[in-house]
């Protein structure tokens, strides 16, 4: 499991934080990324930190990162998460897992867990089973929204990568929705080849990023009960 913590430097300023600077740093104690945020609002550390991961164009953190309460509350689910990323990394093989903030982002590329034929969108046998190992934990974890999107290389036409990268989030969304994941928990996005993590003139980087990504986050009841835990 990748672990990725933000180093967000607070300086006061008129009564308001300013933070700045972000670095991957392994080894750390994940339960404790959600309280460094302090008290600072949510949106403005996703905006710091989506402009300051791989180019300014991971909407996946971004969406994590922007979901933040911070403080105890923040802890509170940061360790939460740490369970969950944990039991991803074990039951769902060839998932890259990394925790960031209050949030786990999942990323599956043609060479790990769900991947497609070429210029296909249906999902093949193993694909479906790595979804149900996940669906699983989603089951057991169900105070999470769940972002789900989709993405491509930069072969052929930007307009088709577009569908067809939508193609492949809704096939992930709909499995999970037909197998029992309550519907109200997905948000589905989709870029085409606009997200490169990886360097498409290579092979092994055009592979990479034909990918799907899931961010997973607290959602409304359980940033209450966090709250409520730590008053």
């Amino acid at each position: 499991m990748k672990i990725i913590n933000k180093e967000l430097m607070a300086v006061a300023i008129l009564g308001t934080l300013l933070f700045s600077g972000c670095d991957a740093v392994k080894n750390a104690n994940n339960t404790q990324k959600g309280a460094a945020a302090g008290t600072a609002g949510g949106a403005v550390i996703g905006g710091v930190i989506g402009n300051n991961v791989g180019d300014g164009d991971n909407t996946a953190l971004g969406a994590i990162i922007g979901g933040v309460i911070g403080g105890a509350a923040g802890g509170y689910i940061g360790n939460r998460m740490d369970k969950q990323a944990k039991e991803i990394e074990n039951e769902v093989p060839g998932a890259e897992v990394t925790r960031v903030g209050e949030g786990i982002n999942v990323t599956f590329d043609e060479n790990s867990g769900i991947y497609f034929a070429t210029e296909k969108s249906s999902l093949n046998s193993t694909s479906q089973e790595s979804l149900t190992n996940l669906m699983r934990i989603f089951e057991k974890y169900p105070d999470t929204n769940i972002l789900i999107e989709g993405h491509t290389d930069n072969t052929g036409r930007e307009e088709y990568n577009m569908n067809l990268s939508k193609e492949r989030a809704q096939s992930v969304v709909s499995y999970l929705k037909n197998n029992g994941i309550s519907s109200s928990r997905f948000t589905t996005k989709w870029y085409g080849e606009t997200q490169p993590k990886y360097d498409n003139s290579t092979k092994d980087g055009r592979s990479k990023n034909r990918r799907v990504e899931i961010a997973i986050m607290a959602n409304k009841e359980l940033k209450n009960e966090a709250k409520q835990q730590v008053d």
